[in-house]
């Protein structure tokens, strides 16, 4: 016998022995009136069958008696069955068997109704009808019409069109619908203060801020009159309002850069609440730009130990190439123009052509707007005596981001290139971006390898000898480690 066999052995016998000593002493009395007992009931069963077999409606009586029986049974068992389990949940029948395993899902719900005491509790009700949960609520006055924008948590298999015809019944018009993630469950307090924390701390994260302050929209920086702007017939930083505009789906603001911040948003009208919360938001971006830089003099610029100047993170991160060289990876921004144009004199004709996809005589034209942190961040990598090697640049570009890299030709193939193009997606999924894409040339192996590199699921397409490869990013949590932010 097995040890664990002799265990179980030994706990069954003891368990004999309690229960006999909770039974107490065996006594022969006992057996002695169970088995009267058993003769007097037998004695009275058999008195009463012959009575009831010999009688007119014998057979009768007892299929009756044994009917009775039965229903008192059935009566009991039901009556503990009811005492011992609460009742179900109403509404919740076999046919929510299946959906009440399944994880509800969000829902952004923005609709239109009269200002007038009980529209909302209107809404409220034919939400409740349908089992949709309530969990966030904002309210846009319009004078005579208020737009409440709810944040909803509805049963899966709950369709949109349900929620929107409800709404209309309800009594709302324009009802916009979209599906809502785990971050719109932060208030709306709390979000506006994390995004001007985040504005306050970096001078790049004004574009992002409004994007998620707004919801699904294109943000678009308009250069000024003086540095060549004006595309697409937009009008310049000067020819705006200082309190900017608002157009229905179209809100202009002044940069606090120069020129026209233009953010567009062309399946929902700006409410006038969303447009004094961007406006507050650049004028906060404005403010912090026109404090002085509290460094000393000289301090700020690209040279040996120096930070560059602005409202960006000053963290430095250095890396060990495979020979044993140490190179710096840091932000960048229009400080580092100089050091930049001197890389470009460094660089190969070949070079500046495979990234800039254009006449290498124009390639310092473009340095400016890819510094500037209006329109994106740039990681820079530095020797440890200063001097720029590589540039990597993470572009906003309206709803889609596109990242781009420059690496001297004496440092190329050695890892510096992957390291940048790594920090810069874990940059745009930390800003919650769903792809990034690269334009590059199919001759040009260097970029595709680090596309590739990344891990990520890859798209090709080819547009005229451009090669554009997108990628799908993948959430990271978001303590992860970054690099130089």
């Amino acid at each position: 016998m097995t040890e664990s066999s002799a265990h179980r052995a030994d706990r069954r016998t003891t368990r004999r022995a309690t229960r006999r000593k909770a039974r107490g002493p065996h006594h022969w009395r006992h057996d002695l009136v169970e088995l009267a007992a058993l003769f007097t009931a037998v004695a009275v069963a058999d008195s009463i069958a012959k009575t009831v077999a010999h009688g007119p409606d014998g057979p009768v009586l007892l299929v009756l008696s044994a009917a009775a029986l039965l229903a008192t049974a059935g009566i009991h068992i039901w009556w503990a069955r009811r005492r011992h389990h609460p009742p179900p949940d109403p509404g919740g029948g076999p046919a929510d068997a299946g959906s009440a395993q399944e994880p509800p899902v969000l829902w952004r719900l923005r609709t239109t109704v009269r200002e007038e005491p009980g529209s909302l509790a209107a809404l409220c009700t034919a939400l409740a009808e349908l089992r949709v949960d309530v969990i966030g609520l904002q309210t846009h006055p319009l004078g005579e019409m208020t737009v409440d924008e709810f944040l909803l948590r509805a049963p899966r298999a709950l369709e949109a069109a349900e929620l929107g015809r409800a709404a209309a019944a309800a009594g709302g018009r324009d009802t916009w619908l979209e599906r809502a993630d785990a971050h719109d469950l932060v208030d709306t307090p709390t979000r506006v203060l994390g995004l001007a924390t985040r504005t306050a701390l970096d001078s790049a994260e004004l574009p992002l801020a409004l994007r998620q302050l707004l919801g699904r929209c294109t943000i678009r920086s308009v250069p000024s009159r003086a540095t060549g702007g004006q595309p697409h017939g937009e009008p310049c930083g000067d020819e705006v309002p200082e309190d900017g505009v608002l157009e229905g789906t179209v809100i202009r603001m002044r940069d606090p850069h120069g020129g026209t911040i233009v953010v567009e948003r062309p399946h929902l009208p700006f409410t006038p609440t969303e447009f004094a919360r961007a406006r507050a938001l650049v004028e906060l971006d404005t403010r912090l730009d026109a404090q002085p830089d509290p460094r000393p003099a000289g301090a700020a610029g690209s040279g040996p130990g120096a930070e560059p100047a602005g409202r960006m993170p000053r963290r430095r991160e250095t890396l060990t190439l495979p020979e044993g060289n140490e190179i710096t990876v840091r932000r960048a921004d229009t400080c580092d123009l100089e050091a930049a144009r001197a890389m470009h004199r460094r660089c190969s004709a070949r070079t500046l052509a495979a990234r800039y996809h254009g006449p290498v005589r124009d390639a310092d034209r473009y340095l400016n707007h890819l510094l500037s942190p209006r329109f994106g961040r740039t990681l820079a990598a530095e020797t440890a005596s200063g001097k720029l090697v590589a540039l990597g640049h993470l572009m906003w570009d309206g709803d889609e981001t596109e990242v781009a890299l420059l690496v001297e030709d004496v440092w190329q193939r050695r890892g510096i290139g992957a390291e940048l193009l790594r920090r810069l997606v874990a940059m745009a999924t930390e800003a919650r971006c769903e792809s990034v894409y690269a334009v590059t040339q199919s001759h040009n192996t260097g970029m595709v390898a680090a596309m590739r590199g990344l891990g990520l699921p890859l798209d090709y397409q080819v547009e005229e000898g451009t090669l554009v490869i997108t990628a799908r990013l993948v959430p990271v949590p978001a303590a992860a480690e970054t690099g130089p932010r």
